[in-house]
């Protein structure tokens, strides 16, 4: 008669068999636990309320994806989220591990931002309530964002009492920024890329490009951007609530460059309308008496042989107190109209080492 126990009877066997069986039970109750931590999260943001809808788990690459979160006041006028993440996956880049820093990398399919004026002036947006929402959107993240990738997000103010409404917005966001930790050339001073494309409301296209330090206290950069060929009806809204003017025809396009070099800001912003014509058929007598007023003066002001009417307003000094410098400024739209038209480029006059107040 053979007396072994039967291996399955053992004692060592049902420890293990319950160690498996608690991991796949850890492992299916995981997400609903991460999601749970999520919630209780957002939900402790003061004057805000989000959800999120469900989580993702990817145990071998290190990885979560956040499905369907939204972000919005507490006392809101509107319905519409001020921030809507429609897919966030946030993972460990592996790549990284390898030069030893452990660091993350997060890719958000069709995220939105959307900022309603009616939503937040009651309550008037303060940099504590700032820092709430935005601190506890980066705790979702475990550990330091080295890589970010933005498909195809939104952007937008939107004044939805004003007459007509106001809705600005940029779609087909696209951005990419690299290297936010300095994890590669942490001996350069600039070490980390910024890369972004946009539509705007008139089919503008916009792109903006850079280099940055973020690990320090008050982030260097050297950034330049474009927004070229939209179309200047698509601002009536706007100008007609703030200047009772709205145009007909043209175009319009706004190029910059900025420096910041330890808190010391250093750039300017050179819009520029192109082809533009004030009065419209549909106008009433008074607003075509107006914007008559109006047009004698850009008329007078504009660039006849290249149809433009432009300025380059320059802006420097410390972060806390940038200074606009009126009479240049003014002095611009004059040289674009009488001397030489500005060109609608970028104009590659500011370095980062132009950000400097002894020079």
């Amino acid at each position: 008669m053979n007396h072994r126990r039967k291996f399955y009877k053992t004692k060592r066997f049902k420890i293990s068999l319950g160690v498996i069986i608690f991991l796949i039970c850890f492992r299916i109750a995981l997400p609903y636990i991460v999601k749970s931590y999520v919630n209780k999260t957002l939900a402790n943001i003061p004057n805000y309320y989000g959800h999120v809808e469900n989580i993702d788990l990817s145990l071998l690459r290190g990885a979560y994806t956040i499905n369907n979160l939204f972000l919005n006041k507490v006392n809101a006028q509107t319905q519409v989220p001020f921030l809507n993440l429609e897919k966030t996956d946030i993972s460990v880049q592996w790549k990284s591990l390898f030069k030893g820093e452990i660091v993350s990398e997060i890719i958000m399919e069709k995220p939105s931002f959307i900022y309603v004026f009616e939503d937040h002036k009651k309550a008037t947006t303060s940099e504590t309530e700032t820092e709430d929402w935005s601190k506890a959107l980066t705790n979702l993240v475990p550990i330091d964002i080295n890589h970010l990738k933005i498909t195809n997000g939104k952007l937008a103010f939107v004044q939805v009492n004003a007459n007509p409404n106001i809705d600005l917005n940029m779609t087909s966001v696209n951005l990419e920024a690299t290297n936010l930790r300095n994890v590669n050339d942490k001996e350069i001073k600039l070490p980390s890329t910024l890369n972004a494309t946009a539509i705007s409301i008139g089919s503008g296209k916009f792109k903006m490009n850079g280099k940055m330090n973020i690990v320090k206290e008050i982030p260097d950069m050297d950034i330049s951007f474009s927004l070229e060929d939209a179309n200047i009806k698509s601002l009536n809204d706007l100008t007609k609530h703030y200047t009772a003017i709205d145009f007909s025809e043209g175009t319009y396009g706004v190029y910059s460059e900025m420096a910041i070099n330890n808190g010391y800001f250093k750039g300017y912003i050179k819009p520029i309308l192109k082809n533009t014509n004030l009065i419209s058929k549909e106008d009433s007598l008074i607003e075509g008496i107006w914007e008559g007023f109006v047009g004698f003066f850009k008329f007078i002001l504009k660039n006849q042989k290249q149809d433009t009417l432009a300025t380059k307003v320059p802006l420097e000094g410390d972060l806390n107190n940038v200074q606009t410098k009126i009479w240049p400024s003014l002095s611009n739209i004059f040289k674009n109209a009488w001397i030489k038209a500005f060109k609608d480029t970028t104009d590659d006059t500011i370095n980062f080492s132009d950000a400097n107040p002894d020079k």
